[in-house]
């Protein structure tokens, strides 16, 4: 996608209406429906603040979008904690339509969603970050790094250790497998 004139409405409609859906996808799969209208609309709000900002030599508009998203889902931690350790708390035999089943999904482990999604609320915040934006959005590592402000490497490195973390809680699956971002 071509960059349009940040500085006018029209420019910036033309991101929100390229990028919204996606965004409210991944804000949605990390934090549920409900909060998830409140942190997209705000993620917005504060790209269209900070547009003036935004350089597109450093970053691309998607990535960008989803750096902003993910500190303000951050913000919102407690929420996705609870929901995480929600669906963790569910027996595996429920069929309930949820975060754990559309995470479990994405990374490849369906049958494991409840003990995969208390898996990932254990994570540090710095590793599921990183493991959500390659499961949840499909961020390559140079993408994540932009996005979040953090070295090629830490990327490498996190992701790693949340995939070991991961494969050890889960009796040795690696939720991952064939995943490589």
């Amino acid at each position: 996608m071509r960059v349009p004139d940040l500085a006018e409405p029209e420019g910036f409609s033309e991101i929100f209406d390229a990028y919204f859906g996606e965004i409210h996808r991944y804000v949605a799969q990390r934090l549920g429906p409900d909060d998830a209208e409140d942190v997209v609309a705000e993620t917005f709000l504060t790209a269209f603040r900070k547009r003036d900002r935004y350089d597109p030599g450093r970053a691309g508009v998607r990535s960008w979008l989803y750096g902003i998203a993910t500190n303000l889902v951050g913000k919102h931690r407690r929420a996705e904690i609870r929901a995480l350790r929600a669906m963790d708390r569910m027996s595996a035999e429920r069929d309930v339509p949820g975060l754990a089943d559309v995470v479990a999904v994405r990374v490849s482990a369906q049958s494991l969603g409840p003990s995969l999604a208390g898996a990932i609320a254990r994570l540090n915040k710095g590793d599921r970050d990183v493991l959500l934006l390659v499961a949840l959005a499909g961020l390559s590592h140079e993408e994540i790094a932009t996005a979040l402000g953090i070295p090629y490497g830490t990327v490498g490195s996190r992701l790693n250790r949340a995939r070991k973390k991961l494969r050890k809680a889960l009796g040795g699956t690696d939720p991952m497998e064939g995943d490589h971002g």
